[in-house]
């Protein structure tokens, strides 16, 4: 059976800077997945790709079997995306904004409103469900994106930076919500906190300068007597500054 997300040589060019370079790796389910690199490292631009807001120049990217260029709506309905800064309408209510998703879903009635109450309850929402999303807190906004993430409950979920902004408890409860998912979904996490990775992933792959590194379980990862944050440093150090 194949697995859930599939990447095959994906590249990404852009004038004359290779952002990803021949990029491969899959993601089963029940697999979480952290995909870690610094800033500028190819994370963002690869995860863009798999969820079609960025054309591949080279490669392929297939959600649950759906090739995510030929086959773009098929592969984007078993995908739940929370991409970087999760943008939103600031002026919707959290409620507007989540039964507006639930209907672009194709969601109707007591179906739509039961996704959103759903969503909401998993994220921890209800408190602020009346209030226009341009007045939350950079936390709750995150949580919004997540929340639409989350809506349809879709097979894969690929989240960028999804505790970006979040206090400690929130962070906590975000990490536990994906625990608790997990058994039932493939997951690509981009993150640059470590922390996140040993706590919750059940894999890593590590990035730099657009190419994959290193790919296997945190402990494997991590020789003896070395923390996974010194083998992220060494790996992804400049090359002028090795």
């Amino acid at each position: 059976m194949p697995a859930l997300i599939e990447i095959e040589r994906l590249t990404k060019r852009f004038g004359a800077f290779m952002a990803v370079d021949d990029v491969s790796f899959s993601v089963d389910r029940g697999e979480v997945v952290g995909f870690l690199g610094p800033n500028g490292a190819g994370k963002s631009t690869t995860m863009k790709m798999l969820a079609g807001f960025v054309t591949p120049t080279a490669g392929t990217a297939r959600i649950c079997g759906q090739d995510v260029v030929d086959a773009p709506v098929a592969a984007k309905r078993s995908l739940g995306y929370l991409p970087e800064g999760a943008p939103t309408y600031p002026e919707m209510t959290v409620t507007a904004f989540l039964t507006f998703c639930a209907r672009i879903r194709g969601f109707r009635g007591i179906e739509a409103a039961e996704r959103v109450e759903d969503a909401m309850e998993l994220t921890e929402l209800e408190g602020v469900q009346l209030q226009p999303i341009e007045t939350l807190s950079k936390g709750f906004k995150r949580r919004v994106g997540l929340a639409q993430a989350l809506l349809h409950d879709p097979p894969v979920l690929v989240l960028d930076e999804p505790t970006d902004g979040l206090d400690p408890n929130q962070k906590h409860e975000v990490r536990e919500l994906i625990r608790r998912m997990a058994p039932q979904k493939a997951i690509l996490i981009s993150t640059h906190i470590l922390e996140e990775v040993e706590a919750v992933c059940t894999r890593a792959i590590i990035i730099a300068r657009g190419t994959v590194l290193a790919d296997g379980t945190p402990a494997s990862l991590t020789p003896p007597g070395q923390t996974l944050e010194q083998v992220f440093r060494t790996m992804t150090m400049p090359q002028d500054a090795a």
